[in-house]
């Protein structure tokens, strides 16, 4: 009995045992699960291992010529993992860390030798399998590391692991960028980076990645496990060289008349195609810049430049003729409650239509137009839409402004809507809106659409092509189409833009000068506010090109179009008619070369790509691409290198070139290559420079070059 009493005893205690065992486990569960549970929970997460995205290097955007206009650069982010090579003990591996330290501080110049030996040795002393040591790593100083020590046994022996990222970059920084555009990570997308954001985008890869302490991803290998695909690439139509010459011509004038914004648009004729559209706004620092896309989106009452559509739809409908009489009134005439006045007194009353549209006589055409239509409105409003004028265009890209020309049906067509739309107003256009309508007339009636892409590309290889799309083949009677190209011809030989005659080549154009409407008004807080434009053709008898410029706001006592806009559009056509030699009319004299000025000093591959292209001679002496070189003329003709400087070896030894004489273009190359911020004004060749030659430069060095044709 005792024997069982005692059995008994033993397995009770065995049993209390048991449940204070598992009341233990349970409490220490408990506690695990949720006291502890968040801090567990995120050590799991800090070890987890998945397969990351890794982003496809976006496509390139390039110029009609091939030049970069946008590409996506390689950058890396670079770390180490201390404990990498296990046979290394900590003596040895401080020796090392410090010999990397002094290599990092030299090649990524971020941190000191002192700063970055400290963070390294710091992560072995923690336990930390990686350790993040630069950003923003260039390919340049990436193969700089890999020669490093520690680094250059790789990642196995050396703890060496980068990740690569890629940076948008725009080789020629403000030139088009609003057109250009962008396409961000949070939806927002601008120009073409935006409108062909699936096509340059490409197709992700993978990467197998452990999220370590500190939330941070380390790349489990050197390799990608599905490797990313390409994006395509966007051949725009833009030309860079005439780019260059529209920025530096409309940012001469807005800066001369203190303006608040203007915009270029150069187009080719026939095809539609966009060969330069700048668009810079004055920010409160005074510098302008490209950040809104005024060519496309800025629609506003365009003023005179609307008067050739009106007289366009009057002579297609017969009412109209260019030796048709109007009395000027003394350039001012009534209409119900409203006077319509001329800019200034009419030298006479009576003129022909031809004569009122020269010198852009408000009250001569909204005469016209009116004793036409006044009892027919509709008829003159439906001929503008017939035209296909202030049409939306469906652009390749977003953010073409809503245009709106008053129709004779609208709740507010009032009794002097008629003549006041007739010069211009109580109308919405665009800019490339009044264009294409001028790109029409000098394209004979065939009324095409504005391009911005060419083709696509796919490692060179073309697999999109974008042809010409005509969006009206007659927008009038040829009869009226002739008449109206010779009155903008008569505007530049007789009327308001006298100051665009040359003898090389002739312009057909029309200025104009219109009042900004201020909210209900057209009196901002300083008085009247105006636009200056001018658009048209040349040379005027066989159409290659069509432009139009646009100056808000200007100051400084000038406000004409011909005054303020016109000068844009000379030093552009003047320009690309000195470049482009299958526009010329004129035969070629007997001794061409005798004629011919000294080919401006340049580097050489381009110096002699000129110099080849008039078929010049030259001695044959053989220089390097990176060399600057004069061309000259000889009695006989031929034409010798009178000078051999290398640029290059000498902005290497930080110091300052001579710079005078050269292309702006290729200064500006030679100088940004080097590392130094450039800024241009004019357009040609370098006509000062704002630091002497000789004298030291130092990194980011700030350089102003003035130009001059």
């Amino acid at each position: 009995m005792e024997s069982n009493k005692h059995i008994l005893r033993r397995v009770y205690v065995v049993y209390i045992f048991c449940c204070v065992f598992a009341v233990a486990i349970l409490s220490r569960v408990f506690f695990v699960q949720i006291a502890q549970g968040e801090k567990w929970k995120m050590e799991a997460e800090n070890f987890m291992v998945n397969e990351l995205d890794i982003e496809a290097v976006r496509g390139n955007i390039f110029a009609v010529d091939g030049s970069l206009l946008a590409t996506s650069l390689p950058y890396y982010e670079v770390g180490i993992d201390p404990f990498a090579n296990s046979f290394i003990d900590d003596a040895e591996f401080q020796d090392s860390a410090r010999a990397l330290a002094k290599g990092l501080a030299y090649v990524l110049a971020e941190k000191s030798e002192r700063d970055y030996a400290r963070l390294i040795l710091k992560a072995r002393k923690d336990g930390d399998r990686y350790q993040l040591l630069a950003r923003n790593v260039s390919f340049k100083q990436l193969q700089e590391l890999k020669k490093l020590p520690l680094f250059r046994v790789g990642k196995y022996k050396g703890g060496f692991i980068y990740v690569q990222t890629n940076k948008r970059e725009l080789p020629f920084r403000m030139l088009a960028a609003r057109t250009i555009g962008y396409a961000r990570p949070d939806g927002l997308k601008v120009g073409l980076e935006g409108a062909y954001d699936s096509v340059l985008t490409g197709i992700s890869g993978k990467r197998l990645m452990r999220k370590i302490a500190g939330g941070v991803w380390m790349p489990l290998n050197n390799d990608n496990e599905i490797e990313p695909q390409h994006g395509k690439d966007v051949v725009t139509t833009i030309d860079i060289n005439i780019q260059d010459v529209a920025e530096n011509a409309l940012m001469n004038s807005l800066s001369a008349h203190d303006a608040k914004y203007g915009c270029v648009v150069l187009m080719e004729v026939t095809t539609g195609e966009i060969r330069a559209i700048a668009n810079l706004t004055r920010k409160d620092s005074g510098v302008y810049q490209e950040d809104f896309n005024y060519a496309i989106a800025d629609a506003r009452e365009p003023g005179s430049t609307f008067k050739l559509a009106s007289l366009l739809v009057a002579m297609n409908d017969g009412v109209a003729k260019l030796t048709d009489k109007v009395d000027l009134n003394s350039g001012e005439y009534k209409y119900f409650d409203r006077t319509m006045k001329d800019s200034h007194p009419p030298k006479k009353n009576e003129v022909t239509l031809e004569e009122a549209f020269w010198e852009s006589s408000n009250v001569g055409i909204s005469r016209i137009i009116h004793r036409a239509y006044a009892k027919q409105p509709k008829q003159f409003t439906d001929g503008l839409d017939q035209i296909g004028f202030g049409k939306q265009l469906g652009l390749s890209i977003a953010g073409e402004g809503k245009s709106r020309i008053k129709n004779a049906g609208d709740k507010d067509w009032y009794g002097t809507s008629l003549p006041w739309l007739s010069i211009g107003y109580e109308s919405l256009i665009t800019p490339l809106q009044t264009l294409t309508l001028y790109n029409a007339v000098a394209n004979n009636g065939v009324m095409v659409k504005p391009r911005l892409v060419k083709e696509i590309q796919d490692r060179g290889k073309v697999v999109e092509s974008f042809p010409i799309e005509i969006i009206n083949p007659a927008i009038a009677k040829p009869e009226a189409v002739a008449a109206a190209q010779q009155l903008l011809e008569g505007v530049v030989q007789n009327g308001t833009a006298k100051s665009l005659k040359n003898t090389s080549y002739r312009v057909a154009g029309k200025t104009g000068t219109a009042q900004v409407a201020q909210g209900k008004g057209y009196k901002g807080a300083n008085g009247v506010t105006y636009q200056a434009s001018f658009v048209g053709y040349f040379p005027a008898d066989k159409p290659k090109y069509s432009c139009i410029v646009i100056v808000n706001a200007p100051s400084n006592d000038a406000y004409y179009g011909g005054v303020v806009a016109g000068p844009v559009f000379k030093q552009i056509a003047d320009r690309v008619y000195a470049t482009e030699l299958d526009i010329h009319n004129a035969q070629p004299s007997k001794n061409p070369i005798a004629e011919l000025p000294s080919v401006k000093r340049g580097l050489y591959a381009h110096t002699m790509l000129a110099a080849n292209g008039l078929m010049l001679k030259t001695n044959g002496e053989s220089f390097s691409e990176s060399d600057v070189i004069d061309l000259k003329k000889t009695d006989s003709g031929a034409v010798y290198q009178s000078s051999k400087v290398n640029v290059e070896s000498i902005l290497k030894k930080k110091t300052m070139p001579d710079m005078r004489g050269m292309v702006g273009a290729d200064a500006l190359f030679l100088l940004e290559s080097a590392g130094y911020r450039v800024r241009i004004k004019g357009a040609g060749s370098v006509k000062s420079q704002s630091v002497p030659m000789g004298t030291a430069l130092k990194p980011n060095d700030e350089i102003e070059l003035e130009l001059s044709l």
